[in-house]
């Protein structure tokens, strides 16, 4: 998979554009739904990554793209989830994350991007 963070609010891919989160699921790009999260927005001052919504756990690794300053909150409970399913979780900001992606040879990535803040 080939991805790339093309400007803010703007991320590449194989090929597709998107202007809004992303959540990659074994090679399946979809929209990621953040309104189940934005309920602890106030708390976070900004609509934080949480349990509430889908999360496409599996694998042994998500990435997380937190932002293109890196600034997406992750909520503790997402890390507690992980850790008890034995999921490494690797938050970076927007474009690192997608360096690491496109360094996959296969289809078995698991990530949430965020392509704002």
């Amino acid at each position: 998979m080939k991805a790339r963070l093309v400007d803010f609010g703007e991320i590449e891919i194989d090929g597709q554009r998107y202007d809004y989160d992303v959540v990659i699921d074994q090679g399946k790009v979809h929209k990621r739904e953040k309104k189940p999260s934005k309920a602890y927005r106030e708390q976070y001052g900004h609509t934080p990554l949480s349990t509430d919504e889908e999360i496409p756990w599996g694998g042994k690794r998500l990435i997380v793209g937190t932002g293109a300053y890196g600034n997406l909150p992750i909520m503790p409970a997402i890390l507690e989830e992980a850790k008890q399913r034995g999921i490494e979780i690797v938050a970076l900001p927007t474009d690192e994350a997608c360096r690491l992606i496109s360094k996959k040879e296969n289809k078995k990535v698991r990530a949430i991007l965020h392509v704002t803040c």
